[in-house]
This record gives structure tokens, sequence and C-alpha cells, in this order.
């Protein structure tokens, strides 16, 4: 298990779930995407979502009901654990512990969007490109990226390395895999990046 999925599981040890949180902290947690982000992803009944990086479904609990498949991949089992108990509403989502790089997923998808987990990606073009792959034609990818540039994450007893996110570098890596950036963004704590599948 690598040093991520590790720091996430003991969040999940220590009781750590974004999803019951109280409603100051979850507003706290919308400064990074918020129901400006999820207005982006111009949901309805028929669309298939893939979320990179579900945690324990704080995004997806608002998601899954406005869609009607919903994927959501991490590499954290526990967390992945805890998503499919927050989730257990709805029957139209399938959960994943694994890694979205290497994951073969099967299928493509009409939304894809992803909050604060890029910053776990070093090889970001890759993983962009792969969007690009898995969205349908006239698809949506949603990003957003943290505005805090330490390569580091306190994890308490010990530090974790991340690969923080560039937002021009953002921007060069969505547009070199030829997704069409039709909206950018800032929130209080994050860079928001919207981007289209359009096929000539």
């Amino acid at each position: 298990m690598n040093d991520i999925a590790k720091h996430y599981d003991l969040l999940i040890d220590e009781n750590n779930d974004p999803v019951h949180d109280p409603e100051p902290l979850r507003k706290y947690m919308d400064k990074w995407d918020g129901q400006g982000f999820i207005e982006s992803l111009e949901l309805n009944k028929s669309k298939s979502i893939l979320e990179i990086g579900v945690g324990t479904g704080r995004l997806a609990i608002k998601i899954a009901p406005l869609c009607s498949e919903f994927t959501g991949i991490d590499l954290s089992e526990k967390t992945i654990i805890k998503a499919k108990e927050n989730l257990a509403d709805f029957e139209n989502t399938n959960l994943i512990c694994d890694n979205y790089l290497s994951v073969n997923l099967g299928k493509t998808f009409d939304v894809i969007y992803s909050s604060l987990t890029f910053m776990h990606i070093k090889e970001k073009q890759i993983a962009i490109n792969k969007v690009f792959d898995l969205l349908n034609n006239n698809g949506i990818f949603a990003l957003s990226i943290d505005k805090n540039q330490s390569n580091t994450i306190d994890a308490g007893i010990s530090k974790i390395s991340i690969y923080p996110d560039n937002p021009a570098e953002i921007e060069s890596y969505i547009k070199s895999s030829g997704l069409t950036i039709i909206k950018q963004y800032e929130t209080e704590f994050a860079y928001i990046f919207i981007a289209k599948k359009k096929l000539k």
C-alpha cells in the first residue's frame, strides 16, 4: 500500500468523514468546489459520471441523485468502504478501490470530475489524457486544484509527499489532451477548470 492510501486509511481510523462534518466545516470544504462546481457538470438523469478520488463521498452524495450512473474510484480501501456506507441509499453507484491511472474501467462517461485529488498524481498529463479517452463526445471534465503549492501534507506524526498543481501547467495539460477549456475561475482556495470533449 502506498503512502497516500495509508494516509487516508488512517483518517478513516480517526473517524474523519467529511460527509458527516458539521455544517460550518462542510461550508469550509465548499471553498474548494461548492455549488458552482456541481452546476458546471450540467447533470441530468441520463448522464453517467466518474469521480476521480471519491473519498468518503462528500461530493458524490450530492451528485449521485442527479445522474443515471455514478462511478467513484479511490486508492484507500477504508475510504471506499466508508463511501459505500454513505451512498448505500443510491442504487446507481459503483465504487472502486484502485489506481485511476492503471485501472481498466471498461466504459466511457458523460462527465468526469475531480476535486483535490490531482495533487496526489505525479503523471498529470497521462491522467488528463486518460480523461479524454474516457469521456464521451461533448462530455465534460471539471477539475478543482488547490492553490496551496506545498509539496507535502502534514499527516500528524509524518508528512506525505504530494505533487502541487500549477494552474498554468494544468491548463497546458488539458489543452494538450485535446479537451477544450470552456470556463476557468477561482474560489477562495482553488482554481477550477471546466473542459469539454469536442470532436469534429
